[in-house]
C-alpha cells in the first residue's frame, strides 16, 4: 500500500477488534453470572478460547493453512510459560479475590490501570518509543474510562483493592511478555494459554464447590470465551506485531466503553451525559492516535528470523519455485537505511535520540 495511511493497516484495525470483542465479552458474561459462578465462569471462558482455536488450528492444516504462520520456537517456551502464568493464571486468580474484598465500584476504577501498567512497562523497561501525542491520547483513552466506570462512590484502598492493582500489573506484564512471541503463531499461541490457564481455574473453581452449569450455558460460555477471550487475544497478539505494546494497549484501552455501548443496546441503560462525556474523551484519544505519524530516517541491522510475511521493501528475497503469500520461513534482512511512517513493529524496534 502506498497511501500516508499505509502504516495503519492492519495493525490499527487489529488493536481495535480486539478491544471490541473483549469489550463485548464483559456484558455477555454478565448474562451469564446470574446462574454460572463467577470463577468458573473465567475458566470455563478460557477454556472455551483454547477448545475454539484449537479446532481453527487444525482446520487450518486440513485446507493446507499450516504453512501461513510461524510455529513456535524452542526459545519461546520460557516467555509463553511466563505469559500463561501472568495473564491466564495469576491475574485472574488476584481479580478474583480482590472483587471478593472490596467493592464493585473500586474493582472497576482499579481495573483501567492494566492500560496504563501495560505502557509504563513498555515505555520504562522495555525502552519502546512512546512520544506526547501518544501519551496525550492514551490519557484521554484512560480518563474516559475512569469516568465510564465512576459512579460516584470514590475509590476505596483496601486489601481488595491492592489485589485488584496486582491482577492489572500481572496482566501488563503479560502484555508486554507477550510482545516477545508475537512473530510465532497467534492462534496456537492463544490456544495453549486458553488451554493451560482454562483448566487451572477451571479445576480450581470446581475444587471450592462450584458446580457446572446446563449444557446450553456451557456452550454459551465457550463461545464467548472464543470470540472474547480466544480471537480478541489472536487479534492483539497480530496488533502487538505490527503497532508494539504501549499502541496495541492504548487502543485495546476502548473495550470498557465498548462494553457499556452493547450493554445500552441489551439493558437498555439510559445514555447519560457521563457515558456522552467519556466517549468524547474517548474518541479524541482514538483520534490522536490515528493521526500520529512517526517518520524519520532509520537504519535496519542485518536480522534473521522467521514470520509471516509478504515480500515488501522489507522482505526482498527470493525463493526456489513460486510461492503464495503471505507465507512463513526464516528469512535474513540485509542492512539498510530509508524512511518511511512505521511503529514499533518486528522490523522497527530502533532506539531514539
Amino acid at each position: 500500500m502506498s497511501s500516508d495511511h499505509s502504516h495503519l493497516w492492519p495493525g490499527v484495525p487489529l488493536a481495535l477488534g480486539s478491544a471490541v470483542l473483549f469489550g463485548a465479552s464483559t456484558p455477555l458474561s454478565k448474562l451469564l453470572l446470574g446462574t454460572i459462578d463467577p470463577w468458573l465462569l473465567a475458566g470455563m471462558l478460557y477454556l472455551g478460547a483454547g477448545i475454539g482455536l484449537a479446532i481453527v488450528h487444525r482446520a487450518r492444516a486440513l485446507v493446507g493453512l499450516d504453512g501461513v504462520e510461524a510455529p513456535l520456537a524452542r526459545a519461546d517456551i520460557p516467555w509463553l510459560i511466563a505469559v500463561i502464568l501472568f495473564g491466564g493464571v495469576l491475574g485472574p486468580l488476584l481479580l478474583m479475590f480482590g472483587l471478593s474484598q472490596t467493592t464493585a465500584a473500586s474493582g472497576s476504577l482499579l481495573l483501567n490501570l492494566e492500560g496504563l501498567a501495560t505502557m509504563a512497562i513498555a515505555w520504562l523497561v522495555f525502552r519502546e518509543n512512546v512520544d506526547r501525542r501518544l501519551l496525550l491520547g492514551a490519557a484521554a483513552i484512560l480518563c474516559g474510562a475512569i469516568l465510564l466506570s465512576w459512579n460516584g462512590a470514590g475509590l476505596s484502598l483496601d486489601r481488595g483493592s491492592l489485589l485488584i492493582a496486582g491482577a492489572c500489573l500481572a496482566w501488563g506484564i503479560d502484555n508486554n511478555l507477550t510482545r516477545k512471541l508475537s512473530s510465532a503463531d497467534p492462534v496456537q499461541i492463544a490456544m495453549i494459554k486458553g488451554l493451560a490457564a482454562g483448566a487451572t481455574n477451571l479445576a480450581l473453581a470446581l475444587s471450592l464447590g462450584a458446580s457446572l452449569p446446563s449444557l446450553g450455558l456451557t456452550a454459551a460460555a465457550a463461545l464467548v470465551g472464543f470470540l472474547g477471550v480466544g480471537i480478541s487475544l489472536v487479534f492483539f497478539m497480530l496488533g502487538l506485531r505490527n503497532l508494539g505494546t504501549a499502541r496495541t494497549g492504548a487502543y485495546f484501552s476502548l473495550a470498557p466503553f465498548i462494553g457499556a455501548l452493547l450493554s445500552i443496546a441489551l439493558f437498555r441503560d439510559a445514555i447519560t451525559l457521563q457515558f456522552l462525556s467519556a466517549g468524547l474523551l474517548m474518541a479524541f484519544g482514538l483520534w490522536l492516535h490515528l493521526a500520529e505519524r512517526h517518520d524519520h530516517e532509520h537504519s535496519h541491522e542485518a536480522l534473521e528470523h522467521e514470520h509471516a510475511h509478504i515480500h515488501d521493501e522489507h522482505h526482498i528475497h527470493s525463493h526456489d519455485g513460486p510461492v503464495t503469500e503471505p507465507h512463513s520461513h526464516w528469512h535474513r534482512h540485509e542492512p539498510m537505511r530509508h524512511k518511511h511512517p512505521h511503529y514499533p513493529d518486528l522490523h522497527h524496534r530502533h532506539s531514539h535520540g
